[in-house]
């Protein structure tokens, strides 16, 4: 019986671990101080925090920004995106939709705040939405495309050893590794979750560009999906020690009818201690409310962990 109990108490650690995988989950987020508090509901912004239910730094004005050794501005540390929403729904929704409250998204071009789908995306982007939700990559533990990892959950580390910039994220051990000599794109051929970033500075801002993405990730969780032609450019400007604006523009004709821009900013987290936590992904551990057959999920049996 003492081993049964051990191994429940095993289990239940493990799924209170993969809970964390899902972004709408509450209690997943960093709380204000600095801290891996709870959130409040799905898709809402706890206390007013404009990225709930995780943690973003308050907008502070900081010190002019220093210098790496090489040079370039220095953007080291630890980062939490503002982006209002976008993580739950990259576009501007007014009306809640499954699992996800009304609210803002990060698109600043074209001026309606929506991607400018072509008819034949727009139907598979609402069809996903409304009937297969259950296939949201991240719920899979799946690794986040360009641009969603710039407003991934849990933040990141930024790292500049010479000739590189490095993005360490929290979320699923992820990373992204970014030249900045100006080299070309490797072969087309290969195809990557987070493709192939080449980066240059240009002044004060980091210019990189990413092709060669696998067309397997989502821009959110509402169904905004990728194809494998998806094209972006990104463009980090520090604007103190504190603050780093971000914008990207995002291209494919196969599905868009013109390009289109996401921005945001990212604040520096305040704690002096932090690190990067382990994280664990199990995939299919629980379902979330959205993924019910209800809202267009698939339910699972599941049940209890304890006798």
């Amino acid at each position: 019986m003492r081993k049964l109990n051990t191994l429940n108490l095993v289990v239940a650690a493990v799924t209170a671990a993969a809970l964390m995988t899902f972004a709408p989950m509450p209690g997943a987020g960093q709380d204000q101080k600095g801290g891996r508090g709870g959130g409040k509901g799905k898709g809402g912004p706890p206390g007013g925090e404009q990225y709930g239910p995780y943690y973003a730094a308050p907008p502070k004005a900081g010190d002019p920004v220093g210098r790496t050794p090489d040079g370039q501005p220095d953007m080291q540390g630890f980062w939490t995106p503002r982006f209002n929403q976008a993580i739950f729904e990259v576009q501007d929704h007014p009306k809640a939709q499954p699992g996800i409250g009304p609210g803002k998204g990060a698109i600043v071009d074209p001026a309606d705040g929506r991607i400018p789908y072509k008819p034949e995306a727009a139907a598979k982007a609402q069809e996903l939405l409304s009937k297969q939700i259950y296939l949201e990559p991240e719920a899979h533990c799946y690794v986040s495309g360009v641009p969603h990892a710039a407003y991934q959950q849990f933040g990141y580390q930024i790292v500049q050893p010479t000739g590189y910039v490095l993005f360490l994220t929290e979320y699923a051990h992820t990373y992204r590794a970014v030249p900045t000599d100006g080299r070309p794109h490797i072969s087309p051929n290969i195809k990557m979750f987070r493709g192939d970033s080449v980066g240059k500075w240009e002044g004060g801002t980091l210019v990189i560009d990413t092709t060669n993405q696998n067309g397997k990730t989502w821009f959110d969780m509402a169904g905004n999906f990728t194809t494998p032609a998806i094209h972006v450019v990104e463009r980090y400007t520090p604007v103190d020690t504190n603050n780093i604006n971000y914008e990207a523009v995002v291209d494919d004709s196969t599905i868009y009818t013109q390009p289109w821009k996401i921005a945001g900013q990212l604040g520096r987290h305040p704690d002096l201690n932090m690190e990067l936590m382990e994280f664990a992904c199990v995939e299919g551990n629980q379902d979330l409310v959205h993924y019910t057959e209800g809202v267009g999920g698939k339910a699972k049996e599941k049940g209890p962990l304890t006798k």
